[in-house]
């Protein structure tokens, strides 16, 4: 309440939500690697709650080096089609080192990428809004065969080894890792708090 007791709108980490069905998500939003790419991987998991529940409504962003290291990506994540004003998409040959996706019903999520090159433990960084949440979370994924080792990486030797797994994806079969979002409770995501 102001001193003349209005009451003040909400701001945007106050409103109810989630909203992000609504005009985020872009078609092939999980497709960073070009198509029919000889290199591209495929990384999937569940967002889940505190309970173990599928959070069927997160959106998650990720952004990537590209596998040289470079951090410049290319245009084509949200083109627009100059006639009609709706998205066309990515270009399909591009790689542009961002995505964005909505989870299903089960809370799944899989995006389509190349490896992440250049750092000593390179990693996928990923953003997550969720129900619940009055503020985005970030965490990020490493690949198994690109060395987790705490002394790769100055955040990785900050943490216990069960903490340390939280970040690290399940190989599955070529080409395919699991890494599974635990937002509170048993198994947490590593979480990075940005100031």
């Amino acid at each position: 309440m102001t001193g003349q007791d209005t009451p003040l709108s909400p701001t945007p980490s106050h409103t109810v939500g989630p909203f992000y069905g609504y005009a985020l998500p872009f078609p092939e939003g999980g497709d960073l690697a070009p198509a029919g790419h000889p290199d591209a991987i495929t990384v999937h998991g569940r967002v889940r709650d505190g309970a173990g529940a599928a959070v069927p409504d997160a959106l998650l962003e990720f952004w990537q080096s590209g596998p040289d290291g470079s951090l410049a990506g290319a245009p084509g994540s949200l083109r627009r089609d100059p006639v009609t004003g709706g998205h066309l998409g990515r270009n399909g040959v591009d790689f542009t080192g961002f995505g964005r996706v909505a989870t299903d019903a089960d809370g799944h999520w899989a995006i389509r990428t190349l490896p992440p090159g250049g750092a000593a433990a390179p990693y996928i960084a990923v953003c997550v809004f969720a129900r619940g949440l009055l503020h985005h979370l970030f965490t990020r994924i490493h690949l198994p065969e690109h060395g987790t080792a705490p002394a790769s990486d100055p955040l990785l030797a900050s943490l216990d080894p069960a903490r340390r797994e939280t970040l690290v994806a399940r190989a599955e079969a070529h080409g395919r890792y699991r890494f599974d979002i635990r937002l509170q409770g048993e198994e947490e995501t590593v979480f990075l708090d940005f100031r």
